[in-house]
């Protein structure tokens, strides 16, 4: 990675939160994010573009054995799309849902239908030309990032991510932003 990306990258996560979202995933059930996370920390593909499941799709042969070998951990795609009303949010999930076989891959997509603009500016999103990989924690700290399709220099990094956060402690923090669906 560049040095300028690199530091820009890092500067970002410093900053960068989780905001406090609520959706249903494609099986139904609802969630409010960041707190209602499965894992301690969590690997979240965040994707503004349909054409991006593919790059999404790099990572997941990746973040399954990694997460399989690391206590705590979870994984969840986030589409990402504006806020619309109930019929077409319906329409979305189930033509999604449809595309979906597995069971368990349904359970961690979880979409969201909301006003981008402050999202994007609270996680220092400004790109929604690719995805954005991140290691967050229940109470939205942005822990690791990264953009873009699955490659090993990435999966080192956020391997040594986890390990890093593995040997801290986390406290709760209610300041994550929240928006509304």
């Amino acid at each position: 990675m560049l040095p300028t990306l690199a530091l820009a990258l890092a500067l970002a996560t410093d900053s960068a939160r989780f905001p406090v979202v609520t959706s249903v995933n494609l099986e139904g059930e609802s969630f409010t994010l960041p707190a209602d996370f499965a894992g301690d920390r969590n690997v979240v593909f965040v994707a503004f573009l349909r054409q991006q499941q593919a790059d999404v799709d790099t990572w997941v042969p990746f973040v399954k054995p990694l997460l399989a070998r690391t206590p705590g951990t979870d994984y969840y795609e986030i589409p990402t799309i504006r806020r619309m009303v109930t019929p077409m949010r319906w329409m979305i999930n189930r033509g999604m849902k449809g595309g979906i076989d597995d069971r368990a891959a349904r359970e961690r997509t979880i979409t969201l239908y909301i006003d981008k603009e402050p999202f994007k500016r609270s996680l220092a999103i400004t790109d929604e030309r690719t995805i954005h990989v991140l290691l967050v924690d229940r109470t939205g700290r942005v822990l690791w990032r990264t953009t873009g399709a699955f490659d090993h220099a990435k999966g080192a990094e956020l391997e040594r991510a986890l390990a890093a956060d593995a040997r801290t402690s986390h406290g709760g923090d209610a300041s994550a932003p929240r928006f509304a669906p």
